[in-house]
């Protein structure tokens, strides 16, 4: 299994997000039919349709135990590691029950657990922002520019070959969508530029 943290992106502000991390979403996993007792899954997260990490998850009656390998550093040993995550329903307003995590750190009620320590647990106890709360204009134009990129059928990475027009779209949206790209793309750049000429400078 992957490790925690494992295809881990960072940003300029060097704040960790909740894009950051290992996301484990009760809502994705309700509407594949995993929750139910007596089940046990592999959970896996992948970039750019590529594994990155993986968890094993054993589902109980009203909880589920997160099996999964661990290490603080890069230095340190893989250790095993298990942690059982209790859930709670409420009632919808056209019947049937949503479910959440009760966050094993603050007892939170939430969606989302995010892997960004040894235990998993809630942004708040982690203190994550979302990107959108601490990305500068580079970060902005990057994270818009990757957007049409995957608009139109490719993926985030920038080091690919822009995609090729879809079919049933318009030759003048394709282009508009290329220009918007080119733009937010030069901005980056621009950003990352500057970006590594003053970490250039603090070495000197």
């Amino acid at each position: 299994m992957g490790g925690m943290g494992s295809g881990r992106r960072s940003s300029y502000s060097g704040r960790d997000t909740t894009e950051d991390s290992l996301r484990l979403d009760i809502r994705k996993m309700q509407r594949t039919n995993c929750l139910m007792p007596g089940h046990e899954i592999s959970w896996v997260w992948s970039v750019n349709d590529k594994p990155v990490a993986s968890i094993l998850v054993k589902v109980e009656v009203e909880r589920v135990v997160l099996a999964y390998r661990h290490r603080g550093g890069a230095e340190s040993e893989w250790q095993n590691a298990e942690q059982p995550v209790y859930m709670a329903h409420t009632p919808c307003t056209y019947g049937g029950t949503r479910p959440w995590w009760l966050c094993p750190s603050c007892c939170r009620r939430v969606a989302i657990l995010y892997g960004t320590g040894k235990l998993y647990a809630c942004r708040h106890c982690y203190k994550l922002a979302y990107a959108s709360q601490v990305e500068n204009a580079y970060d902005r134009a990057l994270r818009k520019a990757q957007k049409i990129r995957k608009l139109l059928g490719g993926t985030g990475n920038m080091m690919e070959q822009f995609p090729s027009k879809p079919k049933r779209m318009r030759w003048t949206t394709y282009w508009r969508l290329l220009a918007a790209h080119d733009a937010f793309a030069e901005v980056s750049l621009a950003g990352m530029a500057r970006w590594v000429g003053l970490w250039k400078e603090r070495l000197e």
